[in-house]
């Protein structure tokens, strides 16, 4: 149909003015700044601390010097962040990581993640969402989308295309952007992430072999999990599968971090 074409036209236009790479080696849209992101960051951040109840003491002192070990192994531009770190009272097992140099971690996790390297496992995976790029990702592959679903629409009503005939075609279009585009693409945040904090806290000097135990623990605390292909995650078991996967070369960088000297000592 001549209005799907249009919108392969569209999307194509859109992917080719700002293309990159992931630190994996993903190819990648980005249409937002660094400033942008950096400056969504600090704003989101400062509304979380408004909204949840900020602690002190021990628990944040633990994620403090866990996120601290992490950072020294980023890259040079990411290790001059301010980095900032909260813990949050809240009991849902969460925790995230901003452009910008921020790191929020609920007590919820605290709870689950059992030892330092655990919770090591949990903050790596953030801020590999972070190195990675992910929310600029997200808002340009969201944004994309929105002008592809626009050009769909002018094109079908230039067809004539109008109507119930009209709505079910988009509805159908939408319905495949989601489940085809977007949630897929959330699948390969969340794997990507995996992928790079298991290096990162391995080359930080805490045990790969956490990460493992620590989804063991996501699986028995979080009870069923939708159909993974309806979710914007990795099933449990998908996770636990890639990281045993890139276990080997973890242990290697492990081994060698332990060997130089960064022996991380957060309990």
């Amino acid at each position: 149909m001549r209005w799907m074409h249009c919108l392969a036209v569209g999307a194509l236009g859109v992917s080719l003015a700002a293309c990159t790479t992931s630190p994996t080696g993903r190819s990648q849209l980005m249409l937002m700044s660094d400033q942008e992101l950096d400056q969504m960051g600090a704003k989101a951040f400062a509304q979380y601390q408004q909204e949840r109840t900020t602690v002190g003491g021990a628990p944040l002192q633990h994620v403090q010097c866990i996120t601290g070990a992490v950072v020294q192994v980023l890259p040079a531009e990411a290790r001059q962040e301010q980095w900032q770190v909260r813990v949050f009272e809240d009991d849902a097992a969460n925790a995230f990581a901003l452009p910008g140099g921020y790191v929020g971690v609920n007590t919820g996790l605290l709870d689950i993640a059992t030892n330092q390297d655990q919770v090591a496992s949990v903050i790596g995976h953030e801020i590999g969402h972070v190195l990675a790029h992910h929310a600029n990702e997200r808002a340009s592959t969201q944004s994309a989308t929105q002008i592809g679903m626009t050009v769909a629409s002018v094109a079908a009503a230039a067809a004539g295309i109008q109507g119930p005939t009209h709505d079910a075609a988009m509805s159908a279009l939408g319905m495949g952007a989601q489940y085809g585009v977007q949630l897929p693409f959330s699948r390969s945040h969340e794997s990507e992430a995996d992928e790079i904090g298991l290096q990162l806290m391995a080359q930080a000097g805490f045990d790969p072999r956490a990460s493992i135990e620590l989804w063991r623990n996501m699986s028995k605390a979080g009870g069923g999990q939708p159909p993974e292909w309806m979710s914007t995650h990795p099933s449990h078991g998908s996770r636990i599968a890639d990281l045993q996967a890139n276990m080997d070369t973890a242990l290697a960088s492990y081994q060698q971090a332990r060997q130089s000297g960064r022996t991380p000592d957060c309990q």
